[in-house]
């Protein structure tokens, strides 16, 4: 393969369109296939009714101008001067008896609000918010694998090294203390029911005082319009660089020949190419290959992966619900049953404030049901289309009912309901047991997988499973790497950020 060649990428989520980028940009002459008929992935909404459901994009790290990832985003055309953040403030709230407790995007906010609530946790609630201020300092560098050459070179940051050092502490330390456990630490029953009601509260402490630090450096905001209109603006960069998008086009085989990848099936018609990035999820992509896929970080992966998914349920109310948080916390009168999974506790997410998703006066309302529950749904579709229905339909109004003891103006307004299962992600985004992210578990290391398999040339895997625990950043930042490890291995020049 010479300086430059042919590229065809698996997939039009983002790590696909991000690599795409980072591709033709660097000059090689890409063409990405989608099996759906629109780009995103994971990163996805729908319409319904004249209201848009938000399906993954729930906060974006990178959106902070001052932060290295924003410029990665700009990069790709995912962000620009043009588009709107919202940050919002507070970033959670649970009623405890008539008494609303916040989690703020200001951790010393966070901490003047919990000390008022409950002086006697005064220990704890230190702790907790100053291991989120070692957080807040850490940002995600942009690192250049060795040997590749580069038109901006990204050296190691000393800074980032010395703040690095706390960090590893926090997660060492945390990673192994759920949130339910953690939630036994204080003393004020409302503090406790809060911890204790955070969907994933079996997830470890960890992950959310790492989220809660991105949110203390004035990152974490939601781009406006959500996830097409961002995963869209990529798709757009790509294009408009020379690439193609072929939807509703499904890859089914990848060539290899002599331990090399030559082509590509699709749809039943073969197409060469010089090399291959595959951004589908990697817990799935055995199937594109007739040769068994050996590599010590593939079988640690499967080892360790534990997915993240949900029933989401989404209800377009006839009701302006803007004066209610955008992220209200709440604990179930009757809690809802899935299977082996009880549901005590709902985070919503309201878009009564964004006109991007209901027309005026109205009101989107969003729910996630956690709970691994992929074998009940697939087992229920075996049975009978109308059995699955039953159960979606059945779900549909518990959420129903809760949310209008939450939000009294919603009884008897809800316009449309909408329920998207495992399978409803499985079937559109081709994602394994229909998860967007991956469970964070005691074995899990937090560094990223190789891009490439050993004896396997011109095949390089991106994606949000590559960087654990995963999610939108970590899939544009993957197929970064996979496009350094394609124009080093072909001399060629990568074209990276101003």
């Amino acid at each position: 393969m010479s300086s430059t060649g042919t590229v065809i990428i698996v997939g039009a989520g983002i790590a696909g369109l991000s690599a795409g980028v980072y591709a033709q940009k660097s000059g090689f002459d890409v063409t990405i296939y989608e099996s759906h008929s629109i780009a995103g992935g994971i990163c996805t909404s729908w319409m319904r009714k004249g209201y848009l459901f938000e399906g993954g994009m729930h906060w974006l790290a990178g959106s902070a101008e001052n932060q290295p990832l924003n410029k990665m985003w700009r990069h790709i055309g995912a962000l620009d001067e043009s588009i709107k953040i919202s940050y919002c403030e507070p970033f959670m709230e649970y009623n405890h008896n008539g008494t609303p407790i916040r989690i703020y995007r200001n951790v010393d906010t966070t901490e003047r609000h919990l000390l008022e609530l409950s002086p006697e946790d005064h220990k704890e609630i230190k702790t907790f918010c100053n291991n989120i201020r070692k957080m807040k300092n850490l940002s995600e560098p942009i690192r250049d694998i060795k040997g590749v050459r580069v038109t901006k070179k990204n050296p190691a940051s000393l800074s980032a090294i010395f703040y690095l050092l706390p960090v590893i502490s926090v997660m060492s330390k945390y990673s192994k203390i759920s949130v339910a456990e953690y939630a036994t630490r204080f003393k004020h029953e409302g503090i406790r029911n809060m911890f204790s009601a955070m969907p994933g509260n079996e997830q470890g402490i960890a992950m959310l005082i790492m989220t809660m630090g991105a949110l203390a450096r004035g990152d974490g905001g939601f781009p406006e319009g959500g996830s097409l209109p961002f995963a869209q603006r990529i798709a757009d960069t790509f294009t408009s660089l020379g690439g193609e998008i072929i939807y509703n086009k499904r890859i089914e085989k990848i060539i290899v020949e002599n331990g090399k990848a030559v082509g590509v099936i699709a749809n039943g018609e073969k197409i060469s190419t010089d090399a291959v990035i595959v951004t589908s999820d990697t817990m799935a992509v055995e199937r594109y290959f007739d040769i068994p896929l050996k590599a010590a970080w593939f079988e640690e992966m499967r080892k360790v992966t534990k997915p993240t998914s949900a029933v989401f349920v989404s209800l377009g109310i006839n009701a302006d619900l803007k004066h209610y948080p955008e992220r209200p916390l709440v604990k179930l009168k009757n809690p809802i049953k899935i299977s082996n999974v009880t549901i005590e506790s709902l985070l919503l997410a309201n878009y009564a404030n964004d006109p991007h998703y209901s027309p005026e006066g109205k009101s989107v309302i969003t729910a996630q049901l956690p709970g691994d529950t992929y074998d009940y749904w697939k087992k229920l579709k075996q049975s009978g289309e109308s059995q699955y229905a039953e159960e979606k339909r059945r779900i549909a109004n518990e959420v129903t009912t809760e949310i209008s003891v939450a939000m009294p103006e919603a009884e008897g307004n809800v316009e449309v309901c909408d329920v998207a299962t495992p399978l409803t992600y499985e079937r559109y985004c081709g994602n394994w047991k229909g998860s967007w992210m991956s469970a964070i578990t005691p074995n899990m290391k937090f560094k990223p997988y190789p891009a490439a398999i050993k004896g396997l040339n011109n095949i390089y895997f991106a994606g949000q499973r590559m960087m654990p625990p995963g999610g939108i950043p970590p899939a544009m930042m993957s197929s970064r790497t996979a496009v350094q490890h394609l124009c080093k291995e072909t001399h060629t020049l990568f074209v990276s950020e101003k």
